[in-house]
């Protein structure tokens, strides 16, 4: 089943999408009142009329990720360079809306205080401020100018916009191979992994009483195609199909191949699309599990700049 298309936007407006609902009815948060801006009807105008912020409501839209946002965008008239999210964690757990790229490079996302949507957006619209200028300032939790600390790993800028085919489906995460410099150092890592099955997958499978929790094995089918060369974290939540909806895409990039501990470059689906988190190989398993069971939040493996590694 899909989602339903996004309605059209005219000229200075941008679609406010709830993706939460409670038996068909949406679920705001606190939202549309911490918002500033002049409501009427399901219109808020904001920055004295420049923006026009339309409320979009549709339970068909439910569990919608910001990486499936621009293949919901018509075909043809115009269209907004942005959408604006409220999700699970605006609905329940007080979070900022989240900003979706539509134009840049679509699908990636950043959380913007809800009391400041009004000026990012006009910036946005009259090409004051590009998308980029919003990913670059992210604080570790996704959060636009926030001071939860600067990320140790930064998401790099993609070279314009550029197409790849869709990831496979999987109900659990993706080790994708983006490098294809060091052939013997991807087959090492490959072993360390536990080896690929015969349905080219790491870590299927195995008996939990034989798991180390302390190293935790990575669940992940392994993508090895030249066509994923060079993708880059910011590009990745919109190739992934929506269902099943991977728990986590690893990306086995250059870094992987040039540092001791191999690490991955891990990146965020569901809070903050497209933010990276560089882990040790050895870390990314246990990862993958506590995201997949909420137990931890992505931000939680987020290095902060100066800041050693809890693990």
């Amino acid at each position: 089943m899909s989602f339903p298309v996004l309605p059209p936007t005219e000229p200075g407006e941008v679609l406010l999408i709830c993706t939460c609902y409670d038996d068909g009815k949406p679920l705001w948060g606190d939202l549309l009142d911490e918002v500033d801006g002049r409501r009427e009807g399901d219109v808020i105008l904001l920055s004295e009329g420049e923006v026009r912020l339309r409320a979009a409501e549709k339970a068909g839209w439910s569990y919608l990720h910001g990486g499936n946002v621009p293949a919901l965008v018509p075909d043809g008239g115009h269209a907004a360079p942005v959408a604006v999210l409220a999700d699970i964690p605006v609905a329940y757990g007080g979070a900022e809306p989240l900003l979706v790229d539509l134009a840049e490079v679509p699908g990636r996302g950043v959380r913007v205080p809800a009391h400041r949507v009004g000026e990012i957006l006009a910036g946005l619209l009259g090409g004051a401020v590009r998308f980029e200028d919003l990913v670059r300032e992210m604080d570790k939790r996704g959060l636009y100018q926030g001071d939860a600390g600067r990320p140790a790993f930064p998401a790099p800028e993609p070279p314009g916009r550029r197409s790849f085919p869709p990831l496979p489906a999987s109900s659990a995460g993706l080790l994708v191979r983006t490098c294809f410099d060091d052939e013997e150092g991807w087959r090492a890592l490959l072993d360390d992994l536990g080896g690929p099955d015969g349905d080219g997958e790491v870590g299927a499978d195995l008996d939990p009483d034989e798991i180390d929790p302390d190293n935790y094995p990575l669940e992940a089918r392994v993508v090895e195609d030249r066509r994923y060369e060079g993708l880059l974290p910011g590009e990745v939540p919109a190739l992934v199909p929506r269902e099943p909806h991977a728990t986590m895409v690893a990306l086995a990039d250059a870094r992987t191949f040039a540092e001791a501990d191999r690490p991955l470059t891990a990146v965020d689906l569901y809070e903050t699309p497209g933010q990276p988190a560089v882990v040790p190989f050895r870390v990314a398993g246990s990862m993958e599990c506590n995201l997949s069971i909420s137990n931890m939040d992505f931000h939680s493996f987020v290095l902060e700049e100066g800041v050693d590694p809890w693990w």
